[in-house]
């Protein structure tokens, strides 16, 4: 198959989308698949040279707070490519912006489109410059519970209800669509790890772990974008109640980067953890492992995320992991099993986390799940099963409906004449 994969951001941003992209990608390559990855321009970055057939369209000069740049889909590069391919299928991982080219083209050309559900909008309005304003944002919650429970998902739902498959990166994600009476076939996929996950350096590892444990007993570490959405003044609080049981005993590697990242020290600080608390920064992804195979478990407090790649990641590594229960989580997160699950409440996580390391055999049985669980999220796999997810949409795409669907919602409004109204209408909705 000759795939197009469409996206608003890819590396060298950090974030679950652009390793699910680069992932899929990857696995469906060594297929013998043919894949084309359309993303945004980075100032200064030089990935590409490690990457094959990717397309870079141009990106405005502002970007969000978070670093992600904003596409610019006006760029005549999108079309000109894709016009040189006779691609199967095009598989689009934003339903807006790039995700509206997409769906124009998809039509124009009479071919599938397959969209991947990764992320919850309504989580990350704190990114919008306009409602960066602390009055602004409270404004803006009250009138997302009074209004935009109602608009944010009628235009997901128009969008996914004109694609031909959409794909779900875990099943309570897939509930949550159908519960939103979604019409368009939903399948679950999650992001696939490479080999290199599950490999272990010990010595790198061992020197991590000598250079930030020290005279400690236990290292646990957290992988997350230092942002609001990710819950981690709540995970403070709880490594706050970790202390006052286990003293010096314990540290924790926040790994990572964001906007947040000096508040949260600052709040560290505040709650007398400036000894147990370590901010590395941001980690290249191939060393992340590294630090995983360091530490003794995984804390996790994100309430935000559609599926766990990270939690994957940990498990590779052997890291049995402590989570608050939610969408996306429970998913890979096995009670009893791989780790813990717990209540959103600083009291009982601490005490998930410390039964968790001060049972022995309990500790050992949780990380043989983990490692088992893990098992389940091989790049190859996940790309065997994204293959048969292609197919079928290949064999329930019926051009002979392409009259009858060219003027659904999406299509006309991608249209060269009707781009700027159209990306006004996809603000004042989302």
């Amino acid at each position: 198959m000759r795939i197009a994969m469409m996206t608003n951001n890819y590396k060298p941003f950090v974030g679950g989308v652009p390793i699910s992209v680069e992932h899929l990608a990857k696995g469906l390559r060594k297929k013998g698949h043919e894949v084309c990855i359309f993303a945004p321009q980075y100032e200064g970055s030089t990935e590409d040279k490690e990457e094959e057939d990717i397309v870079r369209y141009r990106s405005c000069e502002k970007r969000l707070k978070n670093k992600m740049v904003i596409p610019n889909i006006m760029d005549p590069v999108i079309s000109r490519e894709f016009e040189k391919r006779s691609f199967d299928l095009i598989h689009v991982h934003q339903p807006m912006l790039i995700g509206n080219v997409a769906m124009h083209l998809s039509r124009k050309h009479q071919i599938p489109l397959v969209y991947t559900y990764h992320t919850r909008y309504e989580e990350y309005l704190h990114y919008i410059g306009m409602f960066s304003d602390e009055k602004c944002q409270k404004m803006m919650r009250r009138y997302l519970r009074e209004k935009g429970k109602k608009l944010l998902p009628k235009y997901l739902n128009a969008y996914a209800n004109h694609c031909d498959l959409v794909i779900a990166p875990s099943s309570d994600l897939r509930n949550y669509l159908y519960q939103q009476k979604i019409k368009t076939p939903v399948c679950v996929l999650p992001t696939g790890l490479s080999d290199f996950a599950y490999e272990k350096c010990k010595e790198s590892s061992d020197r991590i772990r000598r250079e930030y444990l020290g005279e400690g007993k236990y290292l646990l570490c957290t992988v997350s974008r230092m942002d609001k959405e990710k819950n981690l003044y709540f995970l403070l609080d709880c490594i706050g109640k970790i202390r006052e049981q286990a003293g010096d005993l314990v540290k924790v590697l926040f790994i990572g980067e964001g906007a947040e990242k000096e508040a949260l020290w600052q709040y560290a600080k505040e709650k007398g953890l400036s000894d147990t608390i370590i901010f590395t920064g941001g980690v290249p992804n191939r060393k992340v492992r590294d630090y995983l195979g360091a530490c003794d478990a995984f804390l996790f407090s994100s309430k935000s995320e559609t599926q766990g790649i990270v939690l994957a990641e940990a498990m590779a590594a052997g890291l049995p992991v402590t989570a608050v229960s939610a969408c996306g989580v429970n998913d890979i997160v096995e009670d009893g099993k791989n780790g813990y699950l717990a209540k959103e409440d600083p009291q009982a996580y601490a005490k998930k986390v410390l039964t968790m390391l001060e049972r022995e055999e309990d500790y050992k049985r949780l990380k043989r799940g983990a490692k088992m669980t893990a098992q389940n999220y091989r790049m190859e796999d996940i790309a065997a099963q994204a293959e048969q997810y292609y197919q079928q949409a290949l064999w329930q795409y019926d051009g002979q409906n392409f009259k009858e669907r060219k003027t659904a919602y999406g299509y006309e409004a991608v249209e060269k004449k009707h781009v700027k109204s159209s990306v006004l209408r996809l603000f004042k909705i989302s």
